[in-house]
C-alpha cells in the first residue's frame, strides 16, 4: 500500500512581510502532479495546513483547491491539524468529506481515530492524532501522572497500540509532535525550551509514522518515523535544503519502503555575500534566477551604503534581508549574537541569564521547575 506524505503547507503564512500565497500555489501544484503519478491509496497531511489558527480566506480557498483536486483522483486523504492549526475549525464538516474520501482529525477526545483501507494483502489501519499537549490528555486520563509531552503521547496511543497487537493489522499513524532528538529549523516555533520532546518509544507497534511540525525532512532513529518537512523553504537557514515530498508503501508484513520525489519551488531561496559593487555587477547575477529568487544579501562594505536596500532592490526583486558583515558588525558580535539567541530556547536562555548573574549554573531542582513552568505559561497562552 502506498502513501504520500505532506506536512506543514503553512498556507496564509507570510515571510519577512512577503505573501506566500502564489508559491504555495505553485507548489501545490507540483505535488498533485507528483500524486497523479504515483497513484498512491492515501495522502497523509502531518497538521500546519494553515499558518494561524485564523487563516486568511485565500489560504482556505487554497486548501479547498487541493483536497476537491486530490478527491478527484480518486485517493484518500488523511489530515490532521497542527500546533499552528485551530483542530475545531478543520474538524469542521469531517463526517459529510468523509464521503467523498477526505478524512479530517476529529478533535482530541481521549483517543486516536483511525480509518481502514485494503489491498491485496488485507488491512492497513491509518490513526489520526492531532498536536496534543499534555493538559489536553490529562482531562481524559485523570488517574494517570502526565508530566511530560511523552506521557502524554504514551496515554493517547496506548489504546490504538493495544489494538494493533491484538488485531495484528498493519499500521500507519499521522501525527504532529517534536520527537527528541530531530533537528528544528529557525522557521519552526520554539514554544517550551525542550520540554516538548517526545520519545520515539511511543511509536511501538506502528510501521509508518507521518509526523509533522519539523521543516526539514529527516528520519528519526528510524526509517519508519519520519518528519517530510515543508514543501517550501520559509526561512534562511533553510536556504540549502531540498524540499521534496515522501513516498511511503508498505508491503505483506508491513515491510516498508520509503523515497522522496524533490520540489522545484517557483521562487528559491537563496543567500548572496560579497560587496555592494561586487553584487550590483551584471557578471555576478547574470544568467541566474536570483532576480526573481528570495535573497538574503550580507554586504562586506566596511561603510553603509547609502539606500543600499532600495537600490539592490531594482535588482532583486524580492530581497528580503539585507545586512552587514564587517570589522564594527564582528566586533560589537551583532550577526553571531541574533543568530545564536534565535537557537536558543527560552530554558537555555534563562540558564545563561541565571549563570551570569549567579556564577553558578541551575541546579537539577531548579531547571525541572523551570521547565515545568515554562510549559504552564505556555498552555495558558496558547
Amino acid at each position: 500500500m502506498k502513501f504520500v506524505h505532506l506536512s506543514d503547507l503553512h498556507l496564509g503564512k507570510r515571510v519577512n512581510g512577503y505573501s506566500m500565497l502564489e508559491d504555495q500555489r505553485y507548489i501545490l501544484e507540483e505535488i498533485l502532479k507528483i500524486v497523479e503519478e504515483e497513484q498512491p491509496d492515501g495522502v497523509l497531511i502531518a497538521g500546519d495546513i494553515y499558518d494561524k489558527p485564523v487563516p486568511p480566506a485565500e489560504a482556505v480557498e487554497l486548501f479547498d483547491m487541493l483536497l476537491v483536486r486530490l478527491s478527484g483522483l480518486g485517493t484518500q486523504v488523511f489530515a490532521i491539524s497542527g500546533n499552528h492549526d485551530s483542530p475545531e475549525r478543520l474538524a469542521f464538516g469531517g463526517r459529510l468529506m468523509d464521503a467523498s474520501g477526505v478524512h479530517m482529525a476529529p478533535v482530541y477526545q481521549g483517543e486516536a481515530a483511525y480509518y481502514e483501507l485494503e489491498d491485496g494483502w488485507g488491512k492497513v489501519r491509518v490513526y489520526l492524532l492531532p498536536f496534543l499537549k499534555p493538559a489536553q490528555v490529562r482531562r481524559f486520563f485523570p488517574e494517570e501522572e502526565i508530566e511530560s509531552y511523552t506521557d502524554a503521547l504514551d496515554c493517547a496511543l496506548r489504546q490504538a497500540r493495544e489494538e494493533i497487537r491484538r488485531e495484528g493489522c498493519r499500521s500507519v499513524l499521522v501525527t504532529h509532535q517534536f520527537v527528541t532528538g530531530a533537528q528544528r529549523a529557525e522557521s519552526e516555533e520554539l514554544s517550551v525550551g525542550g520540554t516538548d520532546n517526545v520519545d520515539a518509544s511511543v511509536f511501538d507497534g506502528f510501521r509508518y509514522v507521518a509526523l509533522g511540525h519539523l521543516h526539514r525532512p529527516q528520519g528519526c532513529g528510524e526509517e519508519r518515523i519520519r518528519y517530510c518537512g515543508t514543501p517550501l523553504k520559509y526561512s534562511f537557514s533553510e536556504a540549502g535544503d531540498q524540499k521534496s515530498v515522501t513516498v511511503a508503501e508498505l508491503g505483506e508484513h508491513g515491510e516498508l519502503t520509503v523515497r522522496t520525489r524533490p520540489l522545484v519551488p517557483l521562487r528559491d531561496m537563496r543567500q548572496l555575500r560579497g560587496s555592494y559593487e561586487e553584487v550590483a555587477s551584471r557578471s555576478f547575477y547574470g544568467g541566474t534566477s536570483w532576480q526573481e529568487d528570495y535573497v538574503h544579501i550580507t554586504l562586506t562594505d566596511e561603510e553603509d551604503i547609502p539606500y543600499a536596500l532600495a537600490k539592490l532592490r531594482t535588482i532583486y526583486r524580492n530581497l528580503m534581508k539585507l545586512d552587514y558583515d564587517n570589522r564594527r558588525t564582528r566586533e560589537n558580535r551583532e550577526l553571531e549574537a541574533v543568530c545564536e539567541a534565535e537557537r536558543k530556547s527560552p530554558l537555555e536562555l534563562f540558564g545563561e541569564l541565571y549563570r551570569s548573574q549567579n556564577n553558578q549554573p541551575l541546579s537539577a531542582e531548579q531547571e525541572a521547575y523551570l521547565a515545568g513552568l515554562i510549559e504552564r505559561i505556555w498552555e495558558g497562552n496558547a
